[in-house]
């Protein structure tokens, strides 16, 4: 069995095949089950979480992401998330890759994203807003050069500081990025707007919104989690990675909640795109959204990838 740590791991998905590779997973036949949740009980801290993601094909390949998620690791001066990913062979059963899980997953849902931008965002787009500045906004950055002519990167977190290093350690890469200080204005300016935080509570506003525009929805995987209004939900064009949104994400299971949405007006899943051969934006006026909550054919098919290309 080929096992990959975190570099290795990085090093295995460039981000040009990373996404055709996503692409390609999307299309065609697999079984990609809901996450599985288990909650292990802790005396005198807050419980740890046991996170399975298995995914399978008929023949090929399977695999599982595992993830531990220990918030009393912050005490310990311990990362609370460790995740690893197991790759095996779908005839004999054999496992044949072990990756680090945290690269795996940051890398794919950025690829993902990218993907989505792929088909909905304006060809022109030049102008990227990423709205926090964690390990996932920075893989964002790359990730959409790949897809769209991104000249342009603005960078906004809630501590200033994280923004900061972002933008310098894209700046070292090459990419030219920007801290912004305000949301709303870097709106203004931005063809394309990706929201990576785990913020409760929306940080953009449909009233800062202007025709054309792409947003992109990363954070939100609970019900509780929220980064956009309903003015956002109900001025764009509504697209999801899988149906699973609908009852994981509070960008999009509170809405049709609260009659906001209706279920109709989730216009089409990511699989629905990669498996059609045109654009399905309507108007260079149009705003559209991809909302993304992750799924596990995304890590199947990126672990194939690293596996393939580490052969």
């Amino acid at each position: 069995m080929k096992i990959l740590d975190q570099e290795q791991t990085r090093a295995a998905l460039p981000y040009a095949e990373l996404i055709d590779a996503l692409d390609q997973g999307f299309c065609g036949a697999y079984e990609a089950p809901l996450r599985h949740h288990h909650y292990l009980e802790n005396a005198e801290e807050e419980d740890d979480v046991l996170l399975l993601m298995p995914a399978w094909r008929a023949e090929g390949f399977g695999g599982i992401k595992l993830v531990n998620v220990v918030p009393g690791n912050s005490k310990r001066g311990r990362a609370a998330l460790s995740s690893s990913y197991v790759l095996f062979d779908r005839e004999t059963g054999a496992h044949l890759l072990l990756a680090d899980g945290g690269e795996l997953t940051a890398r794919r849902t950025a690829a993902a994203s990218a993907l989505a931008a792929r088909r909905l965002a304006r060809p022109e787009s030049a102008t990227h807003l990423i709205i926090g500045a964690g390990r996932v906004g920075f893989n964002l950055a790359q990730a959409y050069r790949e897809v769209l002519p991104i000249t342009r990167t603005l960078v906004y977190d809630i501590m200033p500081n994280n923004a900061a290093r972002t933008v310098a350690n894209l700046n070292e890469m090459g990419i030219a990025a920007e801290v912004t200080e305000s949301v709303e204005a870097a709106a203004a300016e931005a063809d394309v707007i990706s929201c990576a935080t785990l913020s409760q509570t929306p940080v953009l506003q449909g009233a800062w919104l202007h025709p054309g525009q792409h947003i992109d929805l990363i954070g939100s995987f609970t019900p509780t989690m929220r980064e956009a209004d309903d003015a956002v939900l109900t001025r764009a064009t509504v697209y999801v990675d899988t149906m699973d949104a609908l009852v994981e994400s509070g960008d999009i299971k509170t809405p049709l909640e609260t009659g906001v949405l209706v279920e109709s007006d989730i216009r089409a899943t990511l699989k629905d795109l990669c498996e059609g051969d045109l654009s399905p934006r309507q108007s260079p006026e149009e705003i559209t959204l991809f909302k993304g909550v992750g799924t596990a054919i995304e890590d199947l098919s990126a672990a194939i990838l690293a596996y393939r290309s580490t052969s």
